[in-house]
């Protein structure tokens, strides 16, 4: 799910599934839908997803078709029976709607209409049924998917409304402190994210259960996970609920190994990546390594000055994953474009490029990433494509114009695979 900025870092469920990724192709063949709802509800603009209108047409659109699928009846409710965490996702969105979508704390009906509640279960397995289905794809075709663990949930979701005492709150629930971090690469002032905290010692309690419940359902979806903001598991940044901006913030300490290992017991031998960026301490680097999950390096943060970096590939150890940049890095081609002439010079030459026309350096940068130790490469697909600032993921600190960017099929086929199947075969990545 994600937020009325359209992140999923601040979603109504840590464990639920996007409405927007339902397929209609595959309900219109189910007869859930008609040719003429399937055609209305094309996307219009190639580029860019239209979340605005998902917002005022989609929903609708998917209730319309759960009053159709009274076949799947029998499935949706055992799959909503050994699900409760997405059985508590859909109670909380019917409830929301009944209460005009306003902040849980703030509801006033506690009655929801059986047809909601019904279609938000119609959507869940829907998505969750699709899903498996592509990753049976995937899998079969020797690809594994790697997803993405926000270490925090937003207050106005299914997590906290339900679990009310795992998370810092105070008697009348609203929030006590708040999540950020202090000022960094991508904010003088930040970052105020403003995610209820974690009750650490209450989650500890029960050994993190709700913790191991996550990790297992993603892991069902997933073949291999990241954890976000994974320094958060040593220590984290408290900001006072009030606070203008997050330097008013304090550091608290986490959970540390105990947690970890609790995490291992339900991941087993299912890759788990820990995004060490940001502040990190020698606490955290010990935390990292005593786990045994592979760390990140960003090519990007390598040549942002003259200093002798972990980020340049010279210093990338086996046990990590590199990428020319994360989702809140601008695109490669703009990263170049807009560096200082000396840092563009020093990046070029420490990748073999010596010309005079720097965009002709492009492939060189690649090359040097495929070439280094680590035992991971990710190239994000704007980087593959070499497209510039106008498809960039995300802009940290900024709440508007984000997680717009959109691939279509036909730039997909454009890329010079040959080129991609040479760099695997010669630098021997599976």
């Amino acid at each position: 799910m994600v937020d009325e900025c359209n992140s999923p870092y601040k979603s109504y469920s840590a464990f639920g599934g996007n409405p927007y990724f339902v397929d209609l192709e595959t309900l219109y063949k189910k007869g859930l839908i008609s040719l003429k709802e399937l055609e209305a509800a094309k996307q219009q603009t190639p580029y860019s997803c239209e979340f605005e209108r998902l917002i005022c047409e989609r929903f609708s659109l998917l209730k319309l078709a759960s009053k159709r699928a009274d076949k799947e009846k029998p499935q949706i409710e055992e799959f909503i029976k050994t699900h409760s965490h997405i059985g508590n996702f859909c109670e909380f969105m019917a409830l929301k709607m009944a209460n005009d979508y306003k902040v849980w704390n703030e509801w006033t009906v506690f009655e929801y209409k059986e047809e909601d509640l019904f279609a938000w279960q119609f959507i869940q397995y829907e998505f969750f049924s699709q899903w498996k289905e592509i990753k049976k794809y995937c899998n079969s075709k020797g690809i594994k998917i790697l997803g993405d663990i926000p270490i925090y949930v937003s207050y106005d979701s299914a997590d906290v409304w339900a679990n009310k005492d795992l998370f810092e709150l105070n008697e009348n629930g609203s929030m006590k402190d708040v999540a950020g971090v202090p000022p960094d690469y991508f904010s003088k002032d930040g970052q105020l994210w403003g995610n209820p905290l974690y009750n650490w010692k209450k989650m500890k309690a029960d050994g993190y259960k709700w913790w191991q419940e996550r990790i297992k359902a993603m892991l069902e979806i997933f073949d291999a996970v990241r954890i976000d903001h994974f320094r958060a598991i040593e220590s984290y940044w408290a900001v006072p609920v009030e606070a203008k901006t997050a330097r008013e913030g304090k550091w608290q300490k986490g959970p540390g190994m105990d947690f970890i290992e609790k995490i291992k017991e339900v991941s087993k031998d299912k890759l788990i990546i820990a995004e060490d960026l940001g502040l990190i301490t020698p606490e955290v680097h010990r935390m990292q390594e005593k786990s045994g999950f592979p760390g990140m390096r960003v090519m990007q943060f390598g040549f942002l000055d003259d200093s002798d970096s972990t980020h340049l590939p010279h210093n990338y150890i086996n046990n990590c994953v590199a990428y020319t940049g994360t989702h809140d890095n601008n695109t490669l081609l703009d990263f170049v474009w807009e560096a200082s002439e000396e840092n563009r010079r020093r990046l070029l030459e420490y990748c073999g490029y010596t010309g005079s026309n720097w965009d002709k350096g492009y492939d060189s940068i690649i090359r040097t990433l495929y070439a280094s130790s680590a035992g991971i490469v990710i190239i994000p697909i704007q980087d593959i494509l070499g497209y510039g600032a106008d498809t960039r993921l995300n802009t940290p600190g900024s709440a508007e114009g984000n997680w717009t960017y959109r691939v279509t099929r036909e730039q997909i086929m454009g890329i010079d695979k040959e080129k991609y199947l040479h760099l695997n075969k010669m630098y021997k990545r599976k």
